[in-house]
Protein backbone atom coordinates (compact mmCIF):
# COMPACT_ATOMS: atom_id res chain seq x y z
CA UNK A 1 0.00 0.00 0.00
CA UNK A 2 1.22 3.45 -0.88
CA UNK A 3 -0.27 6.85 -0.15
CA UNK A 4 -0.25 8.90 -3.33
CA UNK A 5 -1.91 12.02 -1.94
CA UNK A 6 -2.34 13.11 1.67
CA UNK A 7 -5.00 15.80 1.80
CA UNK A 8 -5.19 18.13 4.78
CA UNK A 9 -8.16 20.47 5.05
CA UNK A 10 -7.70 23.31 7.53
CA UNK A 11 -8.67 26.93 8.01
CA UNK A 12 -5.00 27.67 8.80
CA UNK A 13 -3.32 26.71 5.52
CA UNK A 14 -0.31 29.02 5.79
CA UNK A 15 0.44 28.07 9.40
CA UNK A 16 0.20 24.33 8.69
CA UNK A 17 2.40 24.64 5.59
CA UNK A 18 4.97 26.68 7.53
CA UNK A 19 5.09 24.13 10.36
CA UNK A 20 5.47 21.16 7.97
CA UNK A 21 8.09 23.01 5.93
CA UNK A 22 10.13 23.86 9.02
CA UNK A 23 9.89 20.37 10.52
CA UNK A 24 10.50 18.43 7.30
CA UNK A 25 12.64 20.71 5.15
CA UNK A 26 10.14 20.84 2.30
CA UNK A 27 8.68 23.69 0.30
CA UNK A 28 5.02 24.09 -0.51
CA UNK A 29 4.07 25.41 -3.91
CA UNK A 30 1.44 27.90 -4.90
CA UNK A 31 -2.22 26.85 -4.77
CA UNK A 32 -3.13 24.20 -7.37
CA UNK A 33 -6.62 24.87 -8.74
CA UNK A 34 -6.96 21.23 -9.81
CA UNK A 35 -6.58 20.16 -6.18
CA UNK A 36 -9.00 22.64 -4.62
CA UNK A 37 -6.27 25.31 -4.32
CA UNK A 38 -4.16 23.02 -2.15
CA UNK A 39 -0.58 24.03 -1.62
CA UNK A 40 1.46 20.88 -2.24
CA UNK A 41 4.85 19.47 -1.36
CA UNK A 42 6.46 16.21 -2.44
CA UNK A 43 6.58 13.36 0.07
CA UNK A 44 9.68 11.24 0.44
CA UNK A 45 9.14 8.07 -1.56
CA UNK A 46 6.70 9.73 -3.97
CA UNK A 47 3.31 11.32 -3.82
CA UNK A 48 2.16 14.67 -2.52
CA UNK A 49 0.85 16.24 0.63
CA UNK A 50 -1.70 18.95 -0.07
CA UNK A 51 -2.95 21.53 2.41
CA UNK A 52 -6.08 23.46 1.50
CA UNK A 53 -8.85 25.51 3.02
CA UNK A 54 -12.40 24.13 3.18
CA UNK A 55 -14.21 24.36 -0.16
CA UNK A 56 -17.55 25.12 1.49
CA UNK A 57 -18.53 26.63 4.82
CA UNK A 58 -19.65 23.33 6.36
CA UNK A 59 -16.56 21.32 5.31
CA UNK A 60 -14.85 20.15 8.47
CA UNK A 61 -11.08 19.92 8.91
CA UNK A 62 -9.83 16.48 7.91
CA UNK A 63 -6.70 14.50 7.11
CA UNK A 64 -7.51 12.13 4.27
CA UNK A 65 -5.08 9.60 2.77
CA UNK A 66 -5.59 8.59 -0.86
CA UNK A 67 -4.22 5.11 -1.51
CA UNK A 68 -2.65 4.51 -4.90
CA UNK A 69 -4.57 1.83 -6.82
CA UNK A 70 -4.26 0.36 -10.29
CA UNK A 71 -8.02 0.12 -10.89
CA UNK A 72 -10.16 2.65 -9.05
CA UNK A 73 -13.48 1.07 -10.04
CA UNK A 74 -12.42 -2.28 -8.56
CA UNK A 75 -11.08 -0.59 -5.42
CA UNK A 76 -14.33 1.34 -4.94
CA UNK A 77 -16.40 -1.82 -5.44
CA UNK A 78 -14.30 -3.66 -2.85
CA UNK A 79 -14.64 -0.80 -0.34
CA UNK A 80 -18.43 -0.71 -0.77
CA UNK A 81 -18.62 -4.51 -0.51
CA UNK A 82 -16.73 -4.22 2.80
CA UNK A 83 -19.31 -1.75 4.14
CA UNK A 84 -17.86 1.58 3.03
CA UNK A 85 -20.18 4.40 1.99
CA UNK A 86 -19.28 6.39 -1.12
CA UNK A 87 -18.79 10.08 -0.41
CA UNK A 88 -17.48 10.98 -3.87
CA UNK A 89 -17.51 8.68 -6.90
CA UNK A 90 -14.44 8.43 -9.14
CA UNK A 91 -13.64 11.73 -10.83
CA UNK A 92 -10.74 12.53 -13.11
CA UNK A 93 -8.69 15.62 -12.35
CA UNK A 94 -6.86 16.57 -15.55
CA UNK A 95 -3.12 16.30 -15.08
CA UNK A 96 -3.42 14.50 -11.74
CA UNK A 97 -5.39 11.26 -12.17
CA UNK A 98 -8.70 9.95 -10.82
CA UNK A 99 -9.81 10.02 -7.20
CA UNK A 100 -12.70 8.67 -5.14
CA UNK A 101 -13.64 9.10 -1.47
CA UNK A 102 -15.46 6.70 0.81
CA UNK A 103 -16.36 6.72 4.51
CA UNK A 104 -15.86 3.80 6.83
CA UNK A 105 -15.38 3.51 10.57
CA UNK A 106 -15.93 7.24 11.03
CA UNK A 107 -12.90 8.00 8.84
CA UNK A 108 -12.54 9.53 5.37
CA UNK A 109 -10.60 7.32 2.97
CA UNK A 110 -9.56 7.94 -0.61
CA UNK A 111 -8.30 6.09 -3.65
CA UNK A 112 -6.13 7.57 -6.38
CA UNK A 113 -5.46 6.11 -9.80
CA UNK A 114 -2.80 7.62 -11.99
CA UNK A 115 -3.55 7.94 -15.66
CA UNK A 116 -2.81 4.78 -17.68
CA UNK A 117 -2.42 2.55 -14.58
CA UNK A 118 -5.53 0.48 -15.09
CA UNK A 119 -4.93 -3.25 -14.94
Amino acid sequence: MQIHYLEIVTREVDAVCAAYAAANGVQFGKPDTGLGNARTAEMRGGGLVGVRAPLRENEAPVVRPYWLVDNIEAAVAAAVEAGGKMAHPPLEIPGHGTFAIYLQGGIDHGFWQLRNRRS
